[in-house]
């Protein structure tokens, strides 16, 4: 009854949360610089009766609420956006433009649902905080900056995210997908990759393109590199492992005529095992090195860690825990086991910082008629949008309602059953 009475305002609620959604979708920014997502939410939490911290981790926030003995338990949403031209042809598409981390120009769009995971929380958050007579605990409600660079969550533990109400027993958090939307899937343990991102140097000897012979050309090294490297979970890792290796950026020369002295190439290593990540790491080093002797380089290649995500990892028992009461609140028939997903998430640094359990799961965001026949044609990869595409973009219902649901159950249940999964 506690639960049925938290989520009766949700109804009500929904026209005002799909005015939040829209505004953030039409407003996004880039990581670090969500200074209006950032003052939005904080003034939602204030109205709420939530004590707010604002600038923790840059432009992360912070709210408490505090209402007497229990368990302490964080919910989390991320809030930064993509440098990505949105084509959706939506009404309330997004047009801004911002400056990159290297100062560059660029669009801005919300192409991995940032907007909506910041949407739920907030609509969580109210009805858990005018439903307060029905839980006994502290809510910490965190509006994590930067997760798409990589340091957001881990930037808001340095700067001191769990001083104000002390570390949470439990952290919990949640992403859209392109899957039917109002369908919640969840998977203990491992649920999504880890990844490092390396920015790679080739150093070569530039000249005339007419006379290749008195250069070392780093187009040709670079060439080969790549190639190389497409070997290494092919010939290296186990079938019955699984790594990816992606060469997504590689920049040389300025001239059809010039040969350059130095190619740079920006590569994407994803991986579920630690000893394999290091394996494919190391690897793809030993690879560079190699073919940059080969070519007889003038000097050895730089190799820069520019990024990385630790593996998203769930509590078992916790997890078990929150897919049960999933299902008696959505029944079976909308609660499924999640796939292993090669994408990252640094909301695993708050768990770990804090010594306590995790839990990390999925929520479906499009269209289900269109989904389901998607994938009964054989066409979910080809016709369905998936998160950083430019045509992304969460079906606002129920959608909207499904993903504040889950946050309010798995809250509730934590809440106010101490001490159980």
């Amino acid at each position: 009854m506690s639960l049925e009475s938290v989520l009766a305002p949700l109804q009500a609620a929904l026209p005002g949360l799909e005015d939040l959604y829209t505004d953030l979708h039409r407003h996004p920014e880039l990581s670090f610089a969500e200074t209006r997502t950032a003052a939005e939410l904080a003034r939602r939490l204030e109205a709420d009766g939530y004590e707010v911290h604002t600038g923790i981790g840059r432009t992360g926030v912070l709210g408490v609420l505090r209402n007497g003995p229990g368990p302490k338990v964080m919910l989390r949403a991320d809030i930064d956006a993509l440098p990505v031209e949105e084509k959706t042809g939506l009404p309330y598409a997004s047009t801004a433009r911002g400056a990159d981390a290297d100062g560059r120009d660029v669009p801005v769009m919300h192409a991995c649902g940032h907007d909506m995971h910041a949407t739920w929380l907030s609509g969580a958050a109210s009805l858990l905080a005018a439903g307060r007579e029905h839980w006994s605990g502290t809510l910490m409600v965190v509006f994590q900056p930067g997760e798409e660079a990589g340091d957001g969550a881990a930037g808001m533990v340095r700067d001191g995210v769990f001083e104000p109400a002390g570390k949470p027993d439990v952290v919990l958090g949640q992403h859209v997908v392109p899957g039917p939307a109002g369908w919640v899937l969840t998977r203990p343990g491992v649920i999504m990759a880890a990844t490092d991102a390396l920015r790679i140097t080739l150093h070569g000897r530039g000249g005339h393109g007419s006379r290749p012979e008195t250069t070392v050309d780093p187009a040709v090294l670079a060439a080969s590199v790549v190639l190389k490297l497409q070997t290494i979970v092919s010939r290296e890792i186990s079938a019955t492992e699984s790594a990816v290796v992606t060469v997504g950026s590689l920049h040389v020369g300025t001239a059809h005529n010039i040969i350059a002295d130095q190619a740079v190439l920006e590569v994407n290593i994803r991986s579920f095992d630690q000893a394999v990540r290091e394996k494919v790491v190391a690897a793809v080093e030993r690879i560079v090195q190699g073919e940059a002797a080969t070519a007889g380089a003038p000097k050895p290649p730089e190799i820069e860690r520019i990024g990385a995500f630790p593996v998203t990892e769930n509590d078992d028992a916790a997890t078990e825990g929150l897919t049960a009461a999933f299902r008696d609140h959505f029944g079976e028939g909308r609660v499924m086991p999640a796939p292993l997903v090669t994408g990252s998430e640094d909301f695993s640094e708050f768990g770990r910082a804090a010594g306590v359990p995790s839990v990390f799961w999925l929520v479906g965001g499009l269209d289900e008629g269109k989904v389901i026949a998607a994938m009964t044609a054989g066409r979910f990869e080809q016709d369905i949008p998936s998160n950083h595409s430019p045509l992304f973009a969460p079906v606002p219902h129920p959608t909207l309602s499904a993903g504040v649901e889950t946050l309010v159950v798995a809250a509730l249940h934590r809440l106010t059953h101490p001490g159980v999964g």
